[in-house]
């Protein structure tokens, strides 16, 4: 796979929360570390994913917020 963004972190499927419209994929990319993405219902079936099985978040975004208390 060959992908123009920077950004690709490796992890498990831990949880799967499926809707009518969009679903929930939670990844962890490190002992205790989770990040979690919604995308399309239709997109996760195509891709048949499943908890445990590997695959990979991919962040692709113009700009990184940073904020303080």
């Amino acid at each position: 796979m060959k992908i123009s963004a920077r950004n690709m972190l490796a992890g498990k499927i831990t949880a799967i929360t499926r809707g009518p419209v969009t679903t929930e994929v939670t990844l962890e990319i490190a002992p205790g570390v989770e990040i979690t993405s919604t995308i399309t219902t239709k997109s996760a079936e195509s891709m048949q994913l499943q908890e445990g099985n590997r695959a990979y978040g991919v962040i692709k975004a113009s700009s990184v917020m940073v904020a303080i208390d």
